[in-house]
């Protein structure tokens, strides 16, 4: 089971604008002891297989996928979507990467009706999906897995589970996220354990969660208060997960992300490194 990281965990959300470069991602990330990462934002780390394969390579890390934003909830964007995965995907399969995740963007829907479509718009989210599936798997060979995510049109276990029923795609299910709403994740992925096909390993700090089902503290808002907890201090039982996923001999990614608070005591590389010494106890 290889265990991974991505730069979200060190506030690295978009291509450009970061407080720290690529070169400076990668020592992190390798210095906290994984030895495999997402691609993050496309365009943050090198699009140039020549630029990019030896830096991985001298820092002993694997490239296991990337983890792509769109506005699934416009239709007519479509075309922006399919232009971009035949960009993406030949990258990451020169690279030696197998898996390419899909996500709704939460930045896109307005505050107060996070994640809202009516009927069209979901039944353009599922086209938009069946499509980029076939672009992503038909035409390239990699794995193609939608992440569930807060604030998005694909949140509730509900909505989950139409997505399922009416795609073939599979997930990158993500523990934090399930949780966020006191939705058991444990208890879904044995409910949905064969259509998962990547895990985003994440916790939940349930003080701040509270705050956010109280309608005390925004969606947007928690993040900053720290509802993503470090994986060793949060409601989930991240130790029930890991043995679950090693009794189902899960052999896909498993990604540890960590939304740092802006109050948090640790730098990224620090929590970086704890949590994969919890993970690593565990195993």
């Amino acid at each position: 089971m290889l265990i991974g990281n991505a730069p979200c965990s060190w506030g690295i959300n978009y291509p450009t604008g970061n407080t720290i470069g690529w070169q400076t991602y990668l020592d992190e990330v390798a210095a906290a002891g994984y030895r495999g990462t997402e691609l993050g934002p496309f365009g943050f780390l090198p699009k140039d297989k020549t630029v990019l394969q030896p830096e991985l390579e001298q820092r002993g890390l694997t490239l296991i996928g990337a983890t792509h934003v769109h506005v699934f909830g416009q239709r007519e964007r479509t075309g922006e979507l399919m232009a971009t995965l035949r960009e993406l995907a030949p990258l990451l399969g020169e690279l030696g990467a197998k898996h390419l995740v899909i996500m709704d963007e939460s930045a896109w829907y307005p505050a107060g009706k996070e994640g809202v479509l009516d009927e069209a718009g979901w039944r353009g989210l599922v086209a938009t999906v069946r499509e980029a599936q076939a672009v992503i798997e038909g035409e390239f060979g990699l794995k193609a897995s939608f992440h569930p995510h807060v604030g998005t049109a694909v949140e509730f276990e509900a909505q989950i589970d139409r997505l399922l029923e009416e795609t073939d795609i599979d997930l990158c299910f993500d523990t934090g996220h399930h949780a966020f709403w006191g939705q058991d994740p444990l208890a879904y992925m044995k409910k949905v354990w064969g259509r998962i096909a990547y895990i985003h390993l994440k916790n939940v700090d349930a003080a701040v969660r509270q705050r956010v089902l109280s309608r005390e503290l925004s969606i947007e808002a928690s993040y900053g208060a720290g509802v993503m907890a470090p994986l060793p201090d949060g409601a989930v039982d991240i130790q029930a997960i890991m043995a679950f996923l090693e009794a189902k001999g899960f052999d896909g990614p498993v990604v540890v992300e960590q939304d740092v608070a802006e109050n948090a005591a640790e730098t990224p590389l620090q929590l970086a490194k704890r949590n994969l010494d919890y993970v690593r106890a565990i195993a």
